[in-house]
Parts: structure tokens; sequence; C-alpha cells
């Protein structure tokens, strides 16, 4: 599957051990031009972290899969890109809110997964 959007948020980069080592993940978010848009997070991991380079405000299509697991009688999914083209660059690098603004955008705290 394939979306085009707007990066709004890049986090920084998770790491962990797993039975089968080192791992790393790093999630980022876009935002789609349309009438209604949607927000979208979608998560790299292992390599593809170093092979693609975007920054907030880059316009980017991203091509993805769908990946559903089971923890704990609950599932839950997650969008993984696997290619990012850069359509258009941004010169804003900075962050898409202000927190000192009121109105910015605080995200909303989540369970912490069981894996």
């Amino acid at each position: 599957m394939d979306i085009t959007g707007k990066v709004i948020v890049v986090n920084p980069l998770v790491t962990g051990e797993g039975k089968n080592g080192t791992w790393r993940k790093k999630e980022f978010v876009i935002e789609t031009a349309s009438d209604y848009p949607k927000k979208v997070c979608f998560s790299l991991w292992g390599d593809k972290i170093d092979k693609f380079s975007f920054n907030v405000g880059d316009e980017v299509n991203v091509s993805f899969e769908l990946e559903s697991r089971e923890g704990n009688g609950r599932w839950f999914t997650e969008a993984r890109a696997w290619m990012i083209k850069t359509t258009s660059q941004s010169s804003n690098q900075g962050p898409i809110a202000d927190s000192s603004d009121p109105g910015a955008f605080e995200p909303e705290e989540t369970d912490s997964l069981p894996f």
C-alpha cells in the first residue's frame, strides 16, 4: 500500500534487546492532504532507518505493509514502512507545534504494549 502526506512528527530512535539480539525502531507520523486529513503513524525497523532521510515538513510517499499481533487477548496493528520517497522538502526543520503555545498539540498517554 502507498500513502502520501506531510511529515508532522519524527520520534527519536528506540533500541532494545530481544531474543535475536539488539533491535532498532524509529516512528514518524504523516498527515494526508485532503478534505478530511488523516494522521498515520509508521515505523521503520533495523537497516531501513539508515536508508531513508526525511524531516518534519517534508512531503513524502510511503510504501508500507500492515501487521497485527496478539498480546494478552488484545490485538495491536502496526504500519511498517518499507520505502519512503521524498516528493518535496521543507525549509522548516523544527517541530510542528510550539510546546509553549497553550493550543499546541499534546500527545495522548497510552498504555504500555505487552511486547
